[in-house]
């Protein structure tokens, strides 16, 4: 029964505090919403002359086309950047982030010309510096006034009443008249009192709704900025377009590395030693009858060469998948790795269970911890190096990504140089949709970090 009551007495004032909580958030945000709308007029006014003397400008002068054109362009990047004025003030005054558009440009003089008076923004930026936002601001900024102005004007009528002459030509007090008009006062009523009482009640209704007044005014601001000074549906596929061309020619650039360098590797190694091992072959073939000590050495230095071959085959073949990868999964394949490494490798496996990883990320990923263990031994002289798996879900996001770091505690100093492994595995993974981190201070430790995506 105890339980019942308490739950009741709850319930009952939970929607009450809820609307307290409202309205104090509500004036929380009055400071910066009538900074907000206190300075708009202002700002609109310059920009609207501004915009309006440029374009002037550039119709009387486009018959010499250059002036013309460059006021024209002078207009448009005017209104660009009242617009992103804008945007940085209702931010700052708590309003929603709008997501902007781009501003590329193509290469060239009239790349650049083109790209600019072809660009919708500009023009919709321009039609809401010297129209909308201007016409807006006009009535937003007279309201904002008026409406505190009458509020504290209101109140403080007690105080500042005392001070205005009372002659013939006074026109009367507002309580009198409005007895007179629609109720009875006595006729001994003391009217500057009433007034005085009148104008305070007022003042105290209009300094009460100012939070609702400045939220509404300043969301109108944001719902027109919304509108006319955001992105484009279009612009966010134009910008995965580019990403995507950017990360397929990323792809093919290190795909094309990685061939090259399989091919220069195969080229300087096994086949030079295949090339030996046919001489020797050749040569213990002719001593055979002869010299068979001499014969018997040539098979011995062809049995050593044969097994330097086959090691060295192995070496370059884990850049592709391994058998165990495709059996065993991931981490078997990486403590596979750290195995064979010459220098002390560990394994930590942070993988959620039950996360489903497609094979290709899988290999990519194995890839990439080969490529920086075999680094980290050849250059960085470490006696110790951590290879690290963990999935993760991307913040605010659905998507899951599979990070891959590698540590050592090498001497440090590894950057990402064009031609050189690192910045060829930073292509390999931008073509994937990934990316790949860097941090190797001097004298140690590096951790490099590689990010794939598993899904988005």
């Amino acid at each position: 029964m105890t339980t019942e009551t308490i739950d009741s007495t709850t319930s009952t004032a939970t929607p009450e505090a809820a609307k307290t909580n409202v309205y104090l958030r509500l004036w929380r945000g009055v400071p910066r919403e009538l900074g907000f709308l206190i300075l708009t007029l202002p700002i609109a006014t310059i920009g609207f002359s501004l915009g309006i003397a440029l374009i002037s400008g550039g119709a009387g002068t486009i018959v010499t086309f250059f002036i013309g054109v460059f006021l024209f362009v002078g207009a448009l990047y005017v209104a660009r950047g009242f617009g992103t004025l804008e945007l940085v003030r209702l931010e700052w005054a708590g309003r929603p982030i709008v997501h902007r558009p781009q501003w590329g440009t193509e290469p060239g003089f009239w790349g650049w010309l083109r790209s600019i008076f072809s660009n919708g923004h500009y023009w919709l930026y321009l039609l809401h510096t010297i129209v909308v936002n201007y016409v807006v601001s006009i009535i937003t900024w007279t309201l904002t006034i008026v409406w505190l102005s009458v509020g504290l004007g209101g109140i403080s009528q007690w105080f500042w009443d005392r001070f205005i002459p009372r002659g013939e030509r006074y026109p009367g007090y507002l309580s009198q008249w409005l007895g007179e008009e629609f109720w009875y006062l006595p006729p001994d009523t003391d009217y500057r009192l009433a007034d005085n009482i009148l104008f305070a009640v007022l003042g105290l209704a209009m300094i009460a709704a100012l939070p609702y007044l400045t939220r509404g005014l300043v969301v109108l601001h944001h719902a027109i900025a919304r509108g006319m000074l955001s992105a484009f549906p279009s612009d966010a596929l134009k910008l995965q377009l580019r990403a995507a061309s950017a990360s397929r020619g990323a792809a093919a650039s290190a795909e094309g590395q990685s061939l090259r360098r399989l091919e220069r590797d195969i080229h300087d190694g096994p086949q030079q030693r295949l090339v030996r091992l046919q001489m020797d072959l050749a040569a213990a073939e002719r001593q055979l009858d002869a010299d068979p000590e001499a014969t018997r050495a040539l098979l011995e230095e062809a049995r050593i060469r044969t097994q330097e071959t086959l090691d060295e085959l192995r070496a370059l073949s884990r850049g592709f998948a391994p058998p165990i990868l495709l059996d065993r999964g991931l981490v078997a394949a990486l403590e596979s790795l750290a195995s064979r490494s010459s220098v002390s490798v560990t394994v930590t496996n942070s993988l959620d269970e039950g996360a489903s990883i497609p094979q290709e990320i899988e290999r990519n990923a194995y890839f990439v911890a080969s490529e920086l263990v075999t680094n980290a031994v050849k250059h960085s002289g470490a006696t110790a190096i951590e290879v690290a798996v963990t999935t993760r879900m991307a913040p605010n996001s659905d998507a899951l990504w599979l990070d891959v770091s590698v540590t050592d505690n090498g001497t440090g100093g590894a950057v990402l140089t064009e031609g050189h492994g690192l910045a060829g595995l930073d292509e390999r993974l931008r073509g994937l949709g990934g990316t790949l981190d860097v941090a190797s201070p001097e004298d140690g430790p590096t951790v490099v970090v590689g990010h794939l995506p598993v899904s988005y």
